[in-house]
């Protein structure tokens, strides 16, 4: 089976920011482009870091710098820091956390779900910046219609994998819920064909009506 890839789903249509690029210039690069961050790159078009809207919100956010008031004890100077910088160096959240094109949607989604971000700029063997992937982007998988899921299961997963007969297990989707009914051989081959199902782009969910002939979980 293949799945679909951070390639097959990413923005190659970026756009980054220098160090250097000041505050104004980044609120215009966003509203410009109807973007919420923007990669920061260095001299090489790598990315360094990135500055989003969150980043930008500290300045106006009444923190501390510009307003007066003595910072609190407990404000953290990096924060502090960021209210007062003019550019993106002093703006940006690093490192930046990059996602490769080949990796599947999954290991992206997995990186997002681990550091806590929306969006991961993508880069190729040199580190450069070659495109953008978003939640929205990954959840695309999820518009794959659901004949092209019961194929691909029919195909790839029934014949191709797992060795089965068509005829014996039908194949049912709607909204991407796959529902299998019929019988295969052995008990162990319904929570495998359950399995890889689940492992099809686009399947939100599984459900089975399988019986099977021989119980071969059981130790005798």
């Amino acid at each position: 089976m293949r799945h679909r890839t951070v390639g097959d789903v990413m923005s190659s249509a970026v756009v980054g920011v220098q160090r250097g690029t000041l505050f104004k210039e980044i609120v215009q690069v966003l509203h410009e482009h109807d973007v919420t961050a923007v990669p920061v790159l260095d001299g090489r078009g790598r990315p360094v870091g990135v500055v989003s809207e969150a980043d930008l919100l500290r300045k106006p956010s009444g923190r501390a710098a510009g307003t007066g008031l003595p910072p609190s004890p407990r404000e953290d100077p990096s924060e502090l820091a960021k209210v007062e910088a003019t550019t993106a160096e002093g703006l940006m959240t690093s490192p930046a956390v990059c996602a490769r094109p080949g990796w599947s949607v999954v290991e992206a989604a997995g990186v997002m779900e681990r550091h806590r971000v929306k969006r991961l700029p993508v880069v190729d063997d040199a580190g450069r910046l070659v495109g953008i992937v978003s939640r929205r982007d990954l959840l695309t998988v999820f518009l794959r219609r659901d004949r092209a899921i019961t194929e691909e299961i029919v195909e790839e997963v029934l014949v191709r994998t797992m060795g089965q007969r068509p005829s014996a297990v039908s194949v049912h989707t709607q909204h991407g819920q796959v529902v299998l009914s019929g019988s295969v051989d052995r008990r162990s081959a319904v929570d495998d064909l359950v399995r890889l199902c689940l492992g099809v782009d686009g399947v939100v969910s599984v459900d089975h009506r399988l019986a099977y002939d021989s119980d071969d979980t059981v130790v005798r």
